[in-house]
């Protein structure tokens, strides 16, 4: 005869048996009851259908509409935003912009907002505050890297280019080397250097427009930079954490064949053309020791009779920044060697013919 206790939901199930019975005692080991359920007292519903109200607070059952909860935390993201609440910014950031690296200081300040429209008392607290915290660094920093942006902006550069300038700028304004040059020179300099080094090609008379710095002026300058970025042997990319190691990068004539080849209107023929021309030139050692602009400025001459699309050399020049004269005499030398320059396969084509080559 066995008898079994249950006085409590949590209590162990016991057996007990006469001895006389053969009968196999199993019993259970106590096991407490982790999980917690919360159900209507109403509806018990198992599983429960249960509504968080968070703008209230509360927990309420969906089916019946009983309060089971008040004040429960809200766990999900908050997507409030705590600037500019007057001005009607949506920016859903609380906890401000990432850190930049092109600025110096930890740039964890407090700003005070101007306050309410026609309120003069948060200007003038605005006002005070920038007089006396902000660093006077990053205020000529800031200057300097918006007159970069404006610039490059100007010539239709790359955000590449901005950026690689800007931290060219930061890494060599306080340097000894650069004391009483102009910061005009110091920013020119930076963007030719950019434009190097991320495959841009611009030439001194370009950047010279685009800066009204005098060309002497910045070619000083850049010999100058050149040797403090070789010392210093790197830059950082956009987490400040070091890029890649910096290298004297010169411009060829292919970095400026396809610009130049746009703005005269040809075609992507005469630009692959010419940048075909140009490769065979520099590998026979033809046009060795001149700029790359006079380069370039020539095979596109040589190219653009060669596929029937001839373009004066008055007109070249004019887009390409240099006499027709130059132009001219760097083409006698690709004229001597046509045959070492010009494919075979386009006059077997017939898309070229050397019968449209500018005559000597």
């Amino acid at each position: 005869m066995a008898f079994a206790s249950t006085a409590s939901p949590l209590a162990t199930s016991v057996a007990f048996s006469q001895p006389a019975a053969s009968v196999n005692v199993q019993q259970s080991a106590f096991q407490r009851n982790l999980n917690v359920h919360l159900i209507c007292p109403d509806c018990k519903e198992v599983p429960p259908n249960l509504v968080e109200n968070f703008s209230d607070g509360d927990m309420v059952c969906g089916s019946c509409g009983l309060v089971l909860g008040d004040r429960i935390i809200d766990t999900r993201s908050e997507w409030r935003t705590f600037a500019n609440d007057d001005q009607g910014n949506d920016d859903p950031s609380r906890v401000g912009e990432a850190l930049n690296p092109l600025l110096d200081g930890n740039q964890l300040d407090t700003m005070i907002s101007y306050g309410a429209p026609g309120s003069s008392v948060g200007r003038e607290l605005n006002r005070a505050q920038n007089k006396a915290v902000h660093d006077k660094k990053d205020n000529e920093l800031q200057a300097a890297y918006a007159k970069i942006s404006q610039m490059c902006e100007r010539y239709s550069l790359p955000r590449v280019v901005q950026d690689t300038a800007k931290d060219i700028y930061k890494k060599v304004k306080d340097n000894r080397k650069l004391k009483g040059k102009s910061q005009e020179s110091i920013e020119a300099a930076a963007i030719f250097i950019a434009c190097r080094q991320s495959g841009v090609g611009r030439t001194f008379k370009e950047i010279c427009l685009l800066t009204s710095v005098p060309k002497k002026e910045i070619g000083k300058v850049f010999k100058i930079i050149d040797s403090i970025l070789l010392e210093l042997g790197g830059t950082t990319n956009a987490v400040g954490q070091l890029d890649r190691e910096y290298q004297a990068v010169g411009t060829n004539a292919e970095d400026l064949l396809n610009r130049f080849c746009s703005h005269l209107g040809l075609s992507t023929q005469v630009a692959s053309g010419a940048q075909y021309i140009a490769r065979r030139a520099a590998k026979e050692g033809i046009l060795a020791g001149r700029s790359p602009i006079s380069i370039a400025a020539a095979t596109i001459y040589m190219a653009a009779g060669l596929f029937g699309e001839g373009r004066s050399a008055s007109k070249i020049a004019e887009r390409a920044g240099v006499s027709d004269g130059t132009i001219k005499t760097s083409y006698k030398f690709l004229w001597e060697a046509r045959e070492k320059l010009v494919d075979p396969q386009w006059i077997e084509s017939k898309k070229a013919s050397l019968s449209g080559l500018p005559k000597v």
